[in-house]
């Protein structure tokens, strides 16, 4: 086949289609790594190469020619990634550290440190999630998607973020993490959540109990309708060890 007509078939392919293709190593990294939330950092370091390609191919693209739900999976996606990285980085005699915010120094915290690469620009996690994630897309539901490696953080899933699945997943991670009761939970006229809600609360119109409400299953409504105006909102405790082994 002329060199030409290649050419032509392959700027022919649909955006989301080589958006799909681009995290399609991560996909199975995560499939292979993550159960259940819990990351095998210890088996994640073997296939680091693999990740290191996956990053670069990130750095090699310009997520500005991507459709709006492939750049929101894009930036997902690098910020998960980029956070298994850090971890990866700065492992201490073969092990992974106790917490994420075991990295860093006295004056710089682990999401500050500027050694992102995408898009082919260099930046920090904090770069990703304040300058670009949420100015950008003004969604709050990205707060349950990207991960910081902690135990009280939402869960890291086992599948890649796609521009066709993205609402989907935002979705359903959502509904997951508000209506399970080691991160939510009403007890009497209080309900207990997140520290997310805390750190931004902006996001979520500064209304937490009308935005759980959108996502609370039956049990968690009822008893947070019956509290009406009574309700009062407290703030759990993080846990910030890592979220694996």
């Amino acid at each position: 086949m002329p060199k030409a007509i290649c050419l032509l078939l392959l700027l022919l392919v649909p955006l989301s289609v080589q958006a799909v293709d681009l995290h399609t190593d991560w996909d199975q990294l995560l499939k292979k790594h993550v159960h259940q939330g819990e990351v095998n950092y210890t088996a994640f370091k073997e296939d680091e190469k693999k990740l290191d390609v996956y990053l670069s191919r990130l750095d090699a693209t310009n997520p500005g020619v991507l459709s709006r739900n492939d750049q929101l999976a894009y930036y997902i996606n690098a910020y998960n990634a980029y956070t298994v990285k850090l971890i990866l980085r700065n492992f201490i005699s073969g092990r992974p550290v106790d917490s994420i915010k075991d990295i860093g120094g006295l004056f710089s915290s682990p999401w500050s440190i500027s050694f992102v690469h995408i898009g082919g620009l260099k930046m920090s996690l904090d770069d990703v999630e304040h300058e670009i994630l949420r100015p950008r897309f003004n969604e709050p539901r990205i707060h349950f998607a990207i991960n910081c490696a902690a135990k009280s953080c939402p869960p890291l899933i086992s599948e890649a973020y796609t521009g066709a699945e993205v609402e989907k997943q935002l979705q359903r991670n959502t509904v997951s993490f508000l209506n399970d009761p080691k991160a939510n939970y009403v007890a009497g006229n209080t309900l207990y959540v997140s520290k997310i809600f805390k750190w931004f609360g902006v996001d979520f119109g500064n209304d937490i109990g009308g935005f759980v409400k959108k996502y609370a299953a039956p049990e968690m409504l009822g008893t947070i309708n019956g509290a009406g105006s009574d309700l009062q909102v407290r703030f759990l405790k993080y846990d910030w060890s890592l979220n694996g082994f």
